[in-house]
């Protein structure tokens, strides 16, 4: 089901670094690499207490390389010594509320980081080993756009990110295609919605952190007054989009190209509260809402025609089926009471 659309032949035996390899979307596209038949190459700079990668056993699975992607030295070590041809740059600071408080450092990882990934690429495609990396495959997102007035957001949109998150998904993006308009690299952008499914550890997000407490038989607490609209997307759906993706881009068509991955269904964030508490069985609790949130947009939603058309990518998911396997996850993990971070 994950693997809908993928050209398993493009996959085979081919050598992939996935920088921040113990991350929460890294995780999950990494397992569908590796069920494409993918030669996986984890760059990695710290070994978390936890991750979905060492939980589910992949990190035994893959090549893992000490790195650090702000060190443009170490991004070119990695990628030449392990001839590796498709890149996804997923290393990042990925939390809102970490980066409104620290944005220097977002920005150092965020930005910085992207384009070290892309000057390595560049610079091993114009040396002797030309055309080395065939697609680079950067993670933006819908954040990148800042607050737009039309809903839902389409690629067309300009990127207005004005809070620390979301300014530095709208550079990382912009020097993506700066990359490929300028020196030919063939880069491409997805701007996914928000992720959610099982092996998300950080607890300061609303979905895992509603899962905790719901099987804790706590109230979970809504920090916004529960009206904000978000597209909500599994991360399996958002797994299979970058592998299609970068076929994509290898094969020509989406270099240059910037991508809306969502489910373009919007909920509010009380809906998806509801819907968890249903998927959870724990009917008898109730929200906390408590209307504290800052330096958020109001509504967030895509227009993902475009990547349905020229990707041939869709969201399969139901939410329910989605967050019934999510809540299995969690249960099972929680119960072992293994430790969460957030």
């Amino acid at each position: 089901m994950a693997q809908v659309g993928v050209d398993a032949r493009f996959w085979q035996a081919r050598r992939v670094l996935v920088t921040g390899a113990y991350g929460f979307m890294a995780g999950h596209l990494i397992e569908a690499l590796l069920e494409a038949g993918a030669e996986i190459i984890g760059m990695v700079r710290d070994r978390p207490a936890a991750s979905y990668l060492q939980l589910s056993g992949l990190d035994s699975r893959i090549t893992l390389a000490a790195g650090d992607i702000t060190v443009l030295d170490d991004c070119v070590r990695v990628l030449n010594d392990h001839d590796c041809s498709v890149v996804f740059q997923l290393a990042a600071q990925a939390i809102v509320g970490v980066a409104n408080r620290s944005p220097l450092g977002t920005f150092q990882t965020n930005i910085i980081g992207t384009c070290s990934v892309l000057e390595a690429c560049r610079q091993l495609n114009d040396s002797d080993r030309p055309n080395l990396v065939e697609a680079i495959v950067v993670a933006s997102s819908d954040k990148a756009y800042g607050d737009q007035p039309e809903l839902p957001y389409k690629e067309s949109a300009p990127l207005l990110g004005l809070h620390p998150y979301d300014a530095s998904k709208s550079c990382a993006d912009l020097l993506t295609r700066t990359y490929h308009n300028t020196y030919g690299l063939a880069g491409s952008v997805t701007r996914c919605s928000n992720l959610y499914g099982p092996g998300d550890l950080n607890m300061s997000r609303l979905i895992p952190d509603t899962i905790r407490a719901v099987l804790a038989d706590e109230m979970p607490i809504i920090r916004s007054d529960g009206s904000p609209k978000r597209d909500y997307l599994y991360v399996k759906d958002a797994a299979r989009a970058y592998l299609l993706l970068a076929e994509k881009t290898a094969e020509g068509p989406a270099a240059g190209q910037a991508y809306n991955i969502g489910t373009g269904l919007p909920l509010t964030v009380l809906e998806m509260v509801e819907k968890i508490i249903e998927a959870s069985g724990k009917t008898d609790l109730r929200p906390d809402v408590q209307g504290t949130s800052w330096g958020e947009i109001k509504h967030q939603y895509l227009d993902c025609t475009k990547a349905e058309e020229e990707l041939g990518w869709s969201s399969i998911y139901q939410v329910e089926d989605a967050l019934a396997e999510t809540c299995r996850w969690y249960r099972e993990y929680l119960s072992e009471e293994n430790p969460v971070s957030g």
